[in-house]
């Protein structure tokens, strides 16, 4: 097997796909773990390995040779802890784990955990690991804008959604791949929890704004009650524990601070938010079988 190979799992997904690409051009190899190695289409130069990260047991056979994992925090769920531990047995000297910068709040206050997310349990692993761990604590993605609205606004030029006011620092998700790959190919990194934001606060009404400019049509905010907010959600299907905690997220109006982890790692400005929309435009203007 090919070695100093860096494992990712969650290789297949909205991170792990471009974090993938990333190594590949700087030359790593990468070892990306898919339930489904089939339908991964990922470079040729990558080896798809079939194996479940929530059961470490099915991908003991693959850890020969690896260097480094990324620990995704939503594929790998609770079995964190044994995956490193048989990664250590293997040779494995590095981790870079999947977290959020919201991971000390009451677990009830985390949305993403109803999502599959555990942050908290993939950061403690990885520094309980005994490996050099780095664990990437990222804020609120820009690209959650294409769940929460896109669809609103191919239909037209009303959003409605909850909490217009409240202030988001939403990151570039390039950013987050750039970061995560620093940390899996470089010491830099090394024992540090990586507080990553976007650059600024925009509001809700912001935001919507920005993409608007970005499409090319003006586009109108209108904020829905909360109650209504949350029917409607649960009527389409998201978990009603995830909608109470993303509801209080915004209730209490706290929001994520602004830091400036981004640029001091990779040495240049964190990109914006209108960077972002500019940049995935078509999610919003295009028809709703458009994929990024």
């Amino acid at each position: 097997m090919t070695q100093n190979t860096i494992l990712v799992t969650g290789a297949t997904g909205t991170l792990g796909r471009p974090l993938v690409e990333l190594l590949v051009a700087e030359g790593a190899a990468v070892r990306a773990v898919s339930r489904a190695p089939h339908d991964a289409r990922l470079p040729a130069e990558v080896e798809v390995v079939e194996g479940d990260p929530s059961r470490p047991g099915t991908l003991a056979r693959h850890l020969d040779g690896v260097t480094a994992v990324f620990l995704h925090s939503r594929a790998i769920g609770e079995s964190a802890g044994e995956l490193l531990a048989l990664a250590k047995e293997r040779g494995a000297a590095r981790v870079a784990a999947l977290s959020a910068t919201n991971i000390d709040e009451p677990l009830d206050r985390q949305p993403s955990r109803y999502r599959g997310d555990r942050n908290k349990e993939s950061e403690a692993a990885a520094v309980a690991s005994g490996l050099s761990w780095t664990s990437l604590r990222a804020g609120p993605f820009a690209s959650n804008a294409v769940q929460a609205w896109a669809a609103q606004i191919r239909a037209g030029d009303t959003v409605r959604y909850v909490s217009a006011s409240f202030p988001e620092v939403p990151l570039d998700d390039r950013d987050l791949v750039e970061v995560a790959a620093r940390a899996l190919l470089t010491d830099e990194l090394a024992g540090r929890r990586a507080e990553l934001t976007g650059p600024e606060a925009l509001s809700h009404e912001e935001m919507v704004a920005v993409i608007g400019r970005a499409i090319g049509r003006p586009l109108r905010f209108q904020e829905v009650p909360a109650e209504a907010f949350e029917q409607g959600m649960i009527r389409n299907g998201l978990p009603e524990p995830f909608v109470r905690a993303l509801l209080s997220r915004y209730v209490r109006n706290v929001p994520e601070p602004v830091t400036d982890e981004v640029a001091k790692i990779l040495g240049r400005p964190a990109r914006t938010f209108a960077e972002w929309a500019a940049d995935h435009a078509r999610l919003f203007a295009g028809s709703p079988n458009d994929n990024d």
